[in-house]
């Protein structure tokens, strides 16, 4: 199952390092999206093995498609999910900033003013 989701980079984890059973060493990294939708949803998904270094480039407040698949697995008798991130797009910089909208001296966007602030006193 192949699934995929855009969002703005928010977040990325340490790496993790280990050893598998078999003897083979593991590296995982995770990192955290938020998606841009009307209710904006934070998701932590993680990437394996060389898909790291795929991850490394990209900084905090870009914005990144991801290609992903969800596997669950039973452990004493719990499960567990885990999003797996197979494949990242980055699409641009940070979000670009609304239209009209001019950045202050205090470092924060100001809005225009509104009508009734700008001498016009139609209601529309």
């Amino acid at each position: 199952m192949a699934l995929e989701l855009s969002g703005k980079l928010i977040k990325k984890l340490p790496e993790v390092t280990g050893t598998g059973k078999n003897g083979t060493n593991w590296i995982k990294q995770e990192f955290v999206l938020e998606t841009q939708d009307q209710y904006p949803k934070k998701i932590c998904m993680s990437v394996w093995g060389d898909k790291t270094q795929d991850l490394a480039p990209v900084q905090e407040g870009e914005i990144v498609k991801v290609q992903f698949s969800v596997e669950s697995r039973e452990y004493n008798e719990r499960w567990y999910t885990e999003i797996r991130a197979y494949r990242l797009d980055r699409s641009g910089a940070a979000p670009s900033v609304p239209p009209n909208v001019e950045p202050s001296a205090a470092g924060g966007y100001q809005f225009p003013p509104l009508a009734a602030e700008s001498g016009d006193d139609l209601p529309f």
